[in-house]
């Protein structure tokens, strides 16, 4: 039998509550304040609480606060019962925690709906934390994107590609999807014009091939290594089946699509609104980030590819680079570019 702890001040409110959840089949305790109330919860540890708001000795806010901080009853499904109809006075009771907020007076349909759905949120929460637990106690299974990187190191299919040959192509459909073990690639698209625009870079560690994973779909950019690259490939079919089995891989992927549309969203409001020198000075340095783990080391890129990434042309890019290394911020070699002033050109506007 469920058990249901009441918090209520009001003795006849108190006595019919208990009455009603009683007839609907849940053992109650109750506590007439606010300090017998947290008592008795990290006593009995029940399945759930109703508490009222205004009380003596500690009001509900209080109990709420209290009850969260321990851990034994931190995940207590919690009901506020209260008279106070303020959406400002419901909201604060929201942002401490509550799972429900009930206002006096109500049916008695409701507070039983009210429970009865909190009920089975909690052991629907429950079960999920178990197979998680059960997860990290079996290294078959995944259960977040670092997991998933192993699998591909351990089950991938390890492919090299040459500096500038294709991973794959715009407007094909793929069947598989890769972690980049070593190198740097860029993915680009080409405008009705036939110019080439990078959309994004990838190195070492990172997933490519994740914005086409359906395979209906085809591919939204071409895939290109900018030196030679070794990549851990698995089919698009075992990478949807992992989706499937997990709650928080498809969370933890969501997360990482996000953050780049938002490296995108940057890239393209920086080629809107900046000068061609912040352009050139900000594309260095993604580059230098991306290609090496010393940004004094050279980057050995091709002007065009630079250019494409800060989505100025060539030629306005080869003066400003010139203007850069007479200016004492770079040294350029053939296709080697050193910086040499890195803080210098993190402000060059």
């Amino acid at each position: 039998m469920k058990t249901i702890l009441l918090i209520e001040d009001d003795k006849i409110l108190r006595e019919n509550t208990e009455e009603l959840l009683e007839i609907s089949g849940y053992q109650v305790f109750t506590a007439a304040n606010g300090k017998i109330g947290i008592a008795s919860a990290i006593e009995k540890l029940p399945d759930l609480i109703v508490c009222d708001i205004m009380m003596p000795e500690v009001d509900g806010y209080g109990v709420l606060e209290a009850l969260s901080s321990e851990e034994s009853t931190l995940h207590i499904p919690f009901i506020f019962l209260s008279a106070i109809t303020e959406h400002k006075s419901i909201r604060k009771g929201m942002d401490l925690g509550a799972d429900d907020y009930l206002t006096k007076p109500f049916e008695e349909e409701e507070l039983i709906s009210a429970i009865e759905s909190r009920m089975a949120k909690a052991k629907l929460l429950h079960d999920i934390n178990v197979n998680k637990k059960e997860q990290v106690g079996d290294p078959d299974e995944i259960g977040n994107l670092n997991q998933l990187k192993n699998y591909f190191d351990d089950n991938g299919e390890v492919i090299k590609i040459n500096e500038g040959n294709t991973i794959y192509q715009e407007g094909i459909r793929s069947t598989n999807v890769y972690l980049i073990l070593k190198g740097v690639v860029k993915c680009h698209t080409m405008d009705q014009d036939g110019k080439e625009l990078i959309t994004s870079l990838y190195h070492a560690d990172d997933f490519l091939g994740f914005t086409s994973l359906m395979n209906n779909v085809v591919n939204q950019e071409t895939a290109t290594a900018l030196e030679p690259v070794e990549l851990a490939s698995i089919s698009k079919e075992q990478l949807l089946q992992i989706v499937s089995e997990n709650h928080t891989i498809p969370l933890e992927l969501m997360a990482l699509l996000s953050d780049n549309i938002s490296d995108i969203k940057h890239q393209l409001l920086q080629m809107a609104y900046s000068s061609v020198r912040k352009k050139t000075a900000q594309t260095l340095l993604q580059f230098a980030e991306i290609m090496n783990n010393d940004a004094s080391e050279p980057i050995r890129i091709s002007r065009a590819d630079l250019a494409s990434v800060a989505g100025i042309a060539t030629e306005s890019l080869i003066r400003t680079l010139s203007g850069f290394k007479k200016e004492g911020l770079i040294e350029i070699e053939g296709r080697n570019i050193r910086i040499k002033e890195l803080k210098v050109l993190k402000y060059v506007t």
